[in-house]
């Protein structure tokens, strides 16, 4: 990555521009073209700094079901395990940690049947059985942007 895409991350994940056009806004911020600015985005997806670009809405309130979720993942199973959490559409988020529990990932599911569903098939799939499952009680907004 150089400066031109660690400018255009930043537009991404903090000012994205609500417009009919918004990667030609960004084009114009940064001072190239809109073909430019999708090839960049587009390589970012493909070697995995972007994993998706959507809008994030109040999952409750739309009836859905959402955890944090952390899992004591054996270092050998690692990759599996990531790759396999990374394939479900509702993980928003997933990262390793320096803890017992190494491995925590958010995700959102359309009933708690399904969320339930998928961490049995999560555990199946990865041999993975020590999976936390902690749904809010209470809600804290807290603003994840990094300054690239």
């Amino acid at each position: 990555m150089d400066d031109l895409d660690k400018r255009i991350l930043n537009i991404l994940q903090t000012e994205f521009p609500i417009t009919a056009e918004p990667f030609a806004e960004i084009a114009r911020q940064v001072g190239i073209s809109e073909h430019e600015t999708f090839e960049r985005v587009g390589r970012m997806k493909e070697s995995g700094v972007i994993r998706r670009i959507g809008a994030i809405f109040e999952s409750r309130k739309l009836g859905f079901a959402s955890a944090l979720c952390a899992a004591r993942v054996p270092e050998a199973s690692l990759p599996v395990f990531v790759k396999t959490v990374n394939a479900y559409i509702g993980v928003t988020h997933n990262y390793r940690r320096n803890h017992p529990y190494n491995v925590w990932f958010t995700c959102i599911a359309p009933t708690e049947e399904a969320l339930r569903a998928f961490l049995d098939d999560l555990r199946e799939k990865t041999r993975v059985r020590d999976i936390l499952c902690m749904q809010a009680v209470r809600k804290f907004k807290v603003n994840a942007q990094f300054d690239v």
